[in-house]
């Protein structure tokens, strides 16, 4: 697919995502969200992308949320069925926010609006580092939008309950401060050092064996909504993936003892 509204980068094996529609801070339209779908899914398949950065073109925004003209121009879901079946096959319609199938570490780089949809992009991603001028909202809430891109399930695992709910129901804007206050986000920085911390801290993450990080990822996903018993279940699971994927899962350990540096093959694919 050739891109025209987002851009895709790779350097080593770090993936940058970036919306670029700064004219509209970024909107996500039909044609975006088909390319945001395609991108992730090209990064989730990439055997060499380890880490994902997510972010917005320009300064004024990292998404402002969906481009209000298709909002405007969308009369009709079809028939019942016909919507019943687009929701259940749906990835997402502001993105690849429907699916849990990315397993490998992403950072969104939060530069400026993230509102409504904006706001659900970057609850795909795992740790959020923000700008200082950045904000937050579920501001769909101002045009009667339904939350349809995960905001209702990925924001009460982010913030909590009591938090998510004061977010969903008032849709009140917050600042980075407030964000990383109630856990929102992991780190803020200057407007100018945004990019250079996310791309540092992802390259730190390479620099770890990749098995058992996609494993840890994949494991508290999948435990999400089970009962605590389960959850032990599927973390013991995890285990056998030490002895199948590539790397040697007792390089670690011995490398400590014998007071080296690990030699991860292939990064532990």
């Amino acid at each position: 697919m050739e891109y025209k509204n987002i851009l895709y980068e790779q350097e080593d094996h770090v993936v940058t995502i970036t919306i670029n529609r700064p004219e509209v801070r970024n909107c996500i339209n039909f044609e975006t969200n088909l390319e945001l779908q395609h991108a992730w899914k090209k990064f989730r398949d990439d055997e060499n992308g380890f880490v994902a950065i997510f972010t917005g073109a320009g300064a004024k925004a990292f998404s402002a949320g969906w481009d209000l003209n298709d909002a405007a121009a969308l009369e009709s879901i079809g028939t019942y069925d016909q919507f019943r079946v687009a929701v259940h096959n749906s990835e997402g319609y502001c993105g690849y926010t429907k699916k849990f199938d990315i397993f490998k570490p992403i950072i969104a780089a939060v530069n400026g609006y993230a509102f409504a949809a904006g706001l659900e992009s970057c609850l795909l991603a795992d740790i959020r580092i923000a700008s200082d001028n950045a904000q937050f909202g579920a501001t769909e809430r101002r045009w009667n939008i339904v939350a349809g891109d995960g905001l209702c399930v990925r924001l009460p695992l982010a913030v909590g309950y009591a938090r998510a709910m004061e977010l969903i129901i008032t849709g009140k804007r917050i600042d980075a401060q407030e964000a990383y206050r109630i856990g929102l986000v992991n780190e803020i920085v200057p407007p100018e050092k945004l990019m250079s911390r996310a791309k540092e801290l992802a390259k730190q993450i390479c620099e770890l064996p990749q098995g058992s990080i996609r494993t840890d990822k994949e494991t508290v996903i999948r435990c999400i909504g089970r009962t605590v018993e389960e959850r032990t279940f599927i973390e013991t699971e995890g285990i056998l993936t030490m002895f199948v994927r590539g790397d040697k899962h007792t390089e670690g350990a011995k490398a400590f003892i014998q007071k080296r540096k690990p030699a991860w093959k292939d990064y532990g694919l």
